[in-house]
This record gives structure tokens, C-alpha cells and sequence, in this order.
């Protein structure tokens, strides 16, 4: 038997006339369930994980707008978009059903095209956000695949992140560009996936040969993330090709120069290296902050962007409650000093 994979959508009134119109409108496209009251409707709705609710307002009991409260306020609930449909039209009621959590209305008498239309809108949103949701676990999982090749823990990609993410508001890039730099910057590295161990965790210097080897890093994360059209990917991939370049054009794999690096490389090029600065490494002790604020002025105009630097510095006191959220453990001949 063939599994029915249409969306499901959960249909709430406590007049059996409202639901058989629905039921009739809907029926060949998605598969329905049925409410006669809002504690039955919060019941299904955890039991059944409906892709969308249509919800009456004026019930008894429970009303639709308390209903709608409650789906949000549980998080196993709280993403399922809810549709009033009533015959309740002051303004002010629609203003009281979004500030429920309602993410439409749709007025009673129902018109058959204008609820397929409503309901295939918001599952269509639906999919985009589980969409966005899937690449960013994508992002996430080949960002922690790095740290297991590279001899660097988790915490110095979720801090280093976090900078990015904390310079990029002050640089004034709002918070969604803000967000995608937090999720992007952990691929940073991915393309020492690609890299020899005998290289990658060799103890001491590189040779100039093992250099050669080192750089290619950032060509294989850009390969690895590859083209897409998701802007979050395309992100992603600009900081792992990029995130070595320098401000004054001394840096790789292309010798950009300036604004021509990407802002988002430009960012997570401070961020990783004042993280490896200031953490414990096997060939070096942690600096002090206003150590390695002293080379990140040093470098303006060199390697880093000298606004961003400012933006950074001007920064500091978020960029060290994320470094104390997120210390490191110390080892045991720190516990025992």
C-alpha cells in the first residue's frame, strides 16, 4: 500500500456544518482531521503534528484564540501555523488573532479558492523554513566533521562564530546577515577535511612544501560547499575560499586586496584569529586579551580590515562574555597548578 505522503491539516469548529465545508473544499488535496472543541484540537495537535491548523475563534469553552495562545506557548506546537477562519471582522479581533500567533484570516462565508489559496501560501512558507532548517543542520554537522580532523575543539568554532556574528552587528550588517555569519562561519575550516594528517597535525613548523599542502585548505571547503543557490551556502563558501586573504592583498589563495574580500571573510578573519590568540594551543599558552588586541591594531591596514578592527575592539565586552561562556576546560596540569 502506497503511503500518503499529502500535507496534513487539523480543522477546528464547533459547528459540524463549518467542518464538512472545509472537509469538502480540502479533502482531495490533504489529508484532515477533525475538532469539535479546543481541548480535542490541542490534544490532535500534539498527538498528530498536523503541517497546518484552520482554527475557529468563537467557540465555547475554550475559545480559538486561547487555543492559538497555547499551541505557542508549547514548543512541541509552536511552529505549526494556524489559520483563523471566522466570521468575526473588526479589525481589532484580527488584530488580537495575530497577536496570538495566527499567521492568517480567513472570513466566514468561506470561498473555496481563497482557502486552497491561503492554505497552499503558508504550507508553501512551511517548506521553505524546513528547507533553510535542513541546509543549516547541513552547515552544522560538516562544521563539527572538521574538528574531528583538526587537532582545534569545538568551543574555538562556537566562540569564534559567535565574534563573528557580535562584529558583524556592529559593523551594521542587521541581524539576518548577522545570523547566516553565525551559522556559515563554522565551515570556515571544512577543507581541512582534505588535508594529510601528516600535515594538518604535524608538532612542529611546516616546511615550505607542507605550507603549499596547508593552503590548499581553503579551495577545498570552497569545492566541498559547493555552488547553490541557498544565499546561507553561498555565505559559507565565500569564508572557507577567502577567510585567509588579507587587507593589504599579502594573503591567499587569490591575493584580494581590501573591499574586494568579502565582508563576511573579512569578519571571520579577525574573529578566528583572536580566538586562536587567546586559547591554549599545543605549541603556545594562551595570550592575554589586551595582547592580542595589540596585534589585531598592528595588522590594521595590513591584514585586517582597519574599520573592522575598531568595530571589534569597540566590541570587546560581548566578545568576552562569549569567551567566558564558552571557556575551555582546563587541562589537568592547570587544575593541579
Amino acid at each position: 500500500m502506497t503511503e500518503d505522503c499529502r500535507p496534513r491539516l487539523l480543522l477546528v469548529d464547533d459547528e459540524p456544518a463549518n467542518l464538512q465545508i472545509l472537509r469538502h473544499i480540502l479533502q482531495e488535496d490533504y489529508r484532515l482531521l477533525f475538532a469539535r472543541n479546543g481541548e480535542k484540537a490541542l490534544q490532535l495537535a500534539a498527538d498528530e503534528s498536523p503541517n497546518l491548523i484552520l482554527l475557529d475563534v468563537m467557540m465555547p469553552d475554550v475559545t480559538g484564540l486561547e487555543v492559538c495562545r497555547r499551541l505557542k506557548a508549547t514548543p512541541a506546537t509552536a511552529r505549526i501555523p494556524v489559520i483563523f477562519v471566522t466570521a468575526l471582522s473588526d479589525p481589532q479581533d484580527e488584530s488580537g488573532g495575530f497577536e496570538a500567533g495566527a499567521v492568517d484570516y480567513i472570513a466566514k462565508p468561506v470561498s473555496a479558492p481563497i482557502v486552497k489559496a491561503r492554505v497552499r501560501t503558508h504550507l508553501s512558507l512551511v517548506r521553505v523554513d524546513e528547507l533553510y532548517a535542513s541546509r543549516l543542520q547541513i552547515i552544522q554537522r560538516l562544521g563539527r566533521a572538521a574538528e574531528y580532523k583538526d587537532n582545534e575543539t569545538g568551543l574555538h568554532v562556537v566562540r569564534m562564530s559567535h565574534y563573528s556574528a557580535i562584529l558583524a552587528r556592529a559593523a551594521g550588517l542587521g541581524d539576518r546577515l548577522a545570523d547566516d555569519i553565525l551559522h556559515a562561519a563554522p565551515m570556515h575550516d571544512v577543507g581541512k577535511l582534505g588535508i594529510p594528517d601528516a600535515v594538518l597535525r604535524k608538532p612542529g613548523p611546516l616546511t615550505p612544501e607542507e605550507w603549499e599542502v596547508m593552503r590548499q585548505h581553503v579551495r577545498i571547503g570552497h569545492e566541498i560547499i559547493g555552488d547553490h543557490d541557498s544565499p546561507l551556502l553561498q555565505m559559507a563558501a565565500r569564508i572557507a575560499l577567502s577567510h585567509h586573504e588579507k587587507w593589504d592583498g599579502g594573503g591567499y589563495p587569490q591575493g584580494l586586496k581590501g573591499e574586494a574580500i568579502p565582508i563576511e571573510a573579512r569578519i571571520v578573519a579577525i574573529a578566528d584569529v583572536f580566538d586562536a590568540l587567546t586559547s591554549v594551543r599545543p605549541y603556545k599558552p594562551a595570550w592575554e586579551i589586551d595582547k592580542a588586541v595589540r596585534l589585531l591594531v598592528d595588522e590594521k591596514g595590513r591584514h585586517f580590515d582597519p574599520t573592522l578592527v575598531d568595530a571589534f575592539i569597540a566590541s570587546l565586552p560581548a566578545i568576552c562574555a562569549i569567551k567566558e561562556r564558552f571557556a575551555e576546560a582546563p587541562s589537568p596540569a592547570e587544575r593541579q597548578a
